[in-house]
């Protein structure tokens, strides 16, 4: 029988990779790449999902990698918005395909039935080739042409058949803007590959999320039917089972830390793929804190006492001062309450340098 991995050892295997037990001494392509792309509609989560897990990072590191075209922001897996680096985006782009017709298939089933989808994407590559535009202006622009169509299906069957980044200044900080599109392959310089490779991407997130079950890479990666992967790559990782007997994959040499290793109070941004990336997500999050943070469009941002979500914080600014409101769901010990509160004045000197600052920890 496979060796068991009980719940605390998990987590601390994926905080671990995560670079959430000891941060990393990385650049912001690096890290992005060791995480296999970071999740990013809101456009500023990245900043405070890369400050939390490296050494040393600026804004300006991750902004003018975006200016600088080294990493993009484009619809990936689960048909969500991440930031990847401009290599990246050609594998994984090919390879989740599938999910984004799915999306049309399903949520804009009748408003695009009939239509000749294939036509719209072209049409719609032509004008972003032309210049950028906001998925409204793109969607007007289509129903020139498709008079009676919903323009916002229009502009999504482009979004979802065309590989489309969100170009700066959008996700700038200190900066920002409306979403404009422009093609991947234009901005970038380089087409998506022709086909997906299956195992180096399972593997990839395997470095980044293992050990993982087949339901936690499909979750992750919004697909379905990849058992045949994982048996292609069997004779290649390790095999274990949780506490419930399911069978988990591995990279034989990933960490895998006891269960006791400190871990250290980190912030984490909303919509955090650490929170998104398993089918069994308990080796980090309580069901019942999983409850109180999920929203409708996604999961409030977090932050971790001893390996697990332990509360949820928000951070409000204006021109002059910084608000860092961080409520914990359960008590907390004096040691780490002031864990809390030195990590979340860190996270204040990162996001307001210059502004007064107030820390309010409610539990």
């Amino acid at each position: 029988m496979p060796p068991v991995l009980k719940r605390r050892e998990l987590g601390r295997a994926l905080l671990a990779r995560q670079m959430l037990l000891e941060r990393a001494d990385a650049t912001p392509e690096e890290a992005i790449t060791r995480l296999a792309g970071m999740q990013a509609q809101a456009p500023y989560a990245p900043y405070f999902g890369l400050w939390t897990r490296l050494q040393r990072f600026g804004a300006d590191d991750l902004a003018d990698a975006l200016t600088g075209r080294r990493l993009v922001r484009i619809a990936l897996m689960r048909s969500t918005v991440h930031l990847v680096t401009a290599a990246e985006y050609r594998s994984l782009r090919t390879w989740v395909q599938p999910a984004l017709d799915r999306e049309l298939d399903t949520a804009f089933k009748k408003a695009l039935a009939g239509l000749d989808r294939a036509a719209v994407a072209k049409a719609g590559r032509v004008l972003l080739d032309e210049r950028h535009l906001t998925p409204k202006e793109l969607g007007q622009a289509l129903n020139e042409r498709w008079p009676g169509r919903e323009p916002r299906a229009l502009a999504t069957v482009v979004r979802n058949l065309v590989p489309l980044v969100q170009v700066p200044p959008r996700a700038v900080w200190g900066v920002g803007g409306a979403t404009r599109y422009a093609t991947a392959a234009t901005w970038t310089g380089t087409p998506p590959a022709p086909a997906p490779d299956p195992e180096r991407i399972v593997l990839r997130y395997l470095a980044a999320f293992g050990p993982a079950s087949v339901k936690d890479v499909q979750t992750w990666a919004g697909l379905t039917r990849l058992h045949a992967v994982l048996e292609r790559l069997r004779p290649r990782l390790a095999v274990f089972r949780d506490e419930h007997g399911v069978e988990l994959f591995d990279l034989p040499d990933a960490p895998r830390p006891c269960a006791d290793a400190p871990a250290p109070v980190r912030f984490l941004p909303e919509y955090d793929n650490l929170l998104a990336s398993h089918a069994d997500r308990t080796r980090v999050i309580s069901n019942d804190a999983r409850r109180r943070v999920t929203t409708r469009n996604g999961m409030r941002a977090t932050f971790l006492v001893d390996g697990q979500v332990g509360g949820a914080w928000k951070l409000h600014t204006d021109r002059t001062s910084a608000t860092l409101e961080i409520g914990s769901f359960l008590p907390l010990s004096a040691a780490e309450r002031a864990e809390v509160e030195a990590e979340g004045a860190r996270l204040l000197e990162f996001a307001a340098p210059g502004a007064a600052r107030d820390l309010r920890l409610t539990t």
